[in-house]
């Protein structure tokens, strides 16, 4: 497989993966990490780590809106128990 097709493969995946979190708002984070050992921060966390190595450094408060959908304050309003 071409490193190019291998990536856009990977990047739609990473979206359907957000997306579900997204979706899945029932789902806290703390459940996740139990079962899986990384939630919705890791992976903002790492968004935000792999755009710095690329040269675009994005914030911590951007990484998390990307990966929650809106801004993380917001989501926790609405979500969190």
């Amino acid at each position: 497989m071409k490193i190019e097709k291998k990536t856009q493969i990977e990047a739609a995946v990473f979206r359907k993966l957000i997306k579900h979190f997204q979706e899945r708002t029932d789902v806290q984070n703390i459940d996740i990490m139990n079962l899986a050992g990384f939630c919705r921060n890791c992976l903002s966390r790492w968004y935000q780590e792999s755009s710095i190595e690329l040269g675009d450094d994005i914030s911590k408060n951007d990484s998390r809106e990307i990966i929650y959908g809106m801004p993380h304050k917001e989501w926790k309003e609405k979500y969190q128990k």
